[in-house]
């Protein structure tokens, strides 16, 4: 049996939304704003399938995932079906000249683990740990933009 956790963050991106579109779509460029993610691989028969690895300190976690929904500059849809149990959604948001990002990430942790650990207080570290990257994602983005200027 089994917890499932949910967060979303947001962050404001001064580029438009193509590019940061563009730039979250290359899901194997996730480690450099992913502070867990060590990995992200496509494999080449199936763009819909991604293999990801996520590590901290003693801990390595692998999983598949498979996209479910995907709607060019709206909207990214996953859920894992192997390893590590997740779901979520990246969102879109066009400004006209700015964008608004918003991330939301499901996962399961064994009842166990959960009873074990304060879902509060792992909560509060996966939500500040995942806008932190959303933070990196933005400045990738800026940094990213002025280089292609």
């Amino acid at each position: 049996m089994s917890d499932w956790l949910e967060h979303s963050v947001q962050v404001t991106v001064e580029v438009p939304i193509d590019f940061v579109w563009n730039l979250w779509s290359d899901l194997e460029q996730m480690p450099r704003w992913m502070k867990w993610i060590d990995a992200v691989k496509i494999p080449e028969d199936n763009p819909d399938i991604s293999i990801w690895t996520l590590k901290s300190g003693i801990w390595e976690f692998k999983w598949k995932s498979r996209i479910l929904k995907v709607i060019p500059n709206q909207i990214i849809e996953w859920e894992s079906i192997d390893g590590l149990p997740n779901r979520g959604a990246i969102r879109f948001y066009d400004r006209h000249g700015s964008s608004i990002v918003k991330l939301t990430v499901a996962y399961a942790i064994p009842g166990v683990l959960g009873q074990i650990m304060d879902n509060l207080f792992l909560g509060r570290i996966v939500e500040s740990t995942i806008q932190a990257d959303m933070d990196r994602f933005r400045d990738y983005a800026l940094q990213t933009q002025s280089s292609a200027s």
